[in-house]
């Protein structure tokens, strides 16, 4: 039977490696995942360089070149840091260049993120996007902006200047409608200007087992509580259902836009969709099955990003079959029912973006103490 990955391509699902690791680009096995398993493409954030970095002496001789640079700026801890993902990107993106030619710009992009710390920095955003942007030197990066408030006016402005964007660390329909206008703001600008759309990249990130994580912490502790025994049962039977239930309704709103008159407006003119991208998809909770959100989010038009012990799982045992639609009613009644226990998920959303920002930050600081170690002990040599 045909490789379970490559049937999720067949299905219109791009399956996105995420993780990013110097011996994983230049041993042949990223080549391997594209060739044999269909991979389309690559995410990075700080947490992953943290842990690549920190895990041996592959990136001792990038860190001693750019410390070794004459420009003292380039000597600071965070351009070293940034010199360093750059070049895990740039050849990321080498590896996958002929799947963005192949797909006549649709795939094969690698994402490199902006400091966490610029989170609700608007014009530091911008101007740190263009920096990345400009480094790289590739048509198939995505540079990650977090979908903030502070976000959104960098994200547009971003795009209308034909920077590709991966908006990450969104929780909300709300929100991920507000990055969608900012996509079709950009490309409504650039039309304007007469500029071509055909070329513009973005995906909306869309994390989801953090969801389950945060509100069935909520659920467990009204089932804990004096609570009435119906609303306990209505808590149990919320378990592990809401971040699917949230990501359809994503879905829903991505289709709906898809439809209206300002995305078919612009796609006359040669623009492409802003697909959903699955974050965080891989299980938090040993109880659940190792691929269930995975399984639960297949679509066309969409993306899911996996690490590696994820994509292993699915090749071995997944079932691929489109259930992103399914049971939209049940989707929509999990969401008042939540309301009505008294959790209201506007409220996740910002704690779960609030945290995010701060997880990042912290794997960031985490990465720039490791580069700072490594820095001083090859001077020292």
């Amino acid at each position: 039977m045909k490789n379970p990955l490559l049937r999720l391509l067949d299905l219109g699902q791009s399956i996105w490696l995420d993780f990013i690791e110097r011996t994983l680009l230049t041993s042949g096995r990223l080549q391997r995942l594209i060739s044999d398993d269909g991979l389309r493409g690559m995410t990075s954030n700080p947490t992953i360089f943290a842990k690549a970095i920190s895990a041996g002496n592959h990136y001792d001789e990038d860190i001693r070149r750019a410390a070794s640079q004459a420009d003292q700026a380039a000597r600071s801890v965070g351009r070293v840091v940034e010199a360093v993902m750059v070049e895990d990107v740039r050849r990321a993106a080498d590896i996958f260049r002929p799947v963005y030619d192949s797909t006549e710009g649709a795939d094969g992009f690698v994402s490199i993120e902006v400091r966490p710390a610029l989170a609700h920095d608007t014009s530091g955003t911008i101007e740190e996007a263009r920096r990345l942007w400009q480094a790289c030197d590739r048509p198939n990066v995505m540079v990650k902006i977090p979908g903030t408030r502070a976000g959104l006016p960098a994200i547009e402005r971003c795009l209308a200047e034909g920077i590709n964007i991966n908006i990450t660390l969104l929780f909300s329909v709300t929100r991920h409608r507000e990055v969608m206008n900012a996509y079709l703001g950009a490309l409504e600008q650039r039309a304007a200007a007469g500029q071509p759309l055909d070329r513009i990249a973005s995906v909306a990130s869309f994390f989801v087992s953090r969801v389950d994580t945060n509100v069935d912490k909520k659920l467990d502790a009204i089932v804990k509580s004096a609570a009435p025994d119906d609303q306990k049962r209505r808590a149990t039977a919320l378990r592990s259902k809401l971040a699917i239930a949230n990501a359809r309704l994503a879905y829903e709103a991505f289709e709906e836009v898809r439809r209206g008159p300002r995305f078919t407006a612009v796609a006359a003119k040669g623009a492409r969709g802003q697909r959903p991208l699955w974050a965080s998809t891989s299980t938090k909770d040993p109880s659940l099955p190792d691929v269930y959100y995975v399984e639960a989010l297949i679509g066309p038009d969409t993306v899911d990003t996996l690490p590696p012990e994820t994509v292993d799982a699915y090749r071995d045992h997944g079932d691929p079959k489109v259930r992103i639609n399914d049971d939209l009613a049940g989707a929509h009644a999990a969401m008042h029912e939540l309301a009505a226990l008294d959790i209201h998920f506007d409220a996740v959303a910002q704690e779960l973006e609030d945290e995010g920002v701060k997880k990042f930050s912290d794997s960031y600081n985490e990465l720039s103490q490791t580069i700072a170690e490594k820095l001083k002990s090859l001077l020292a040599a």
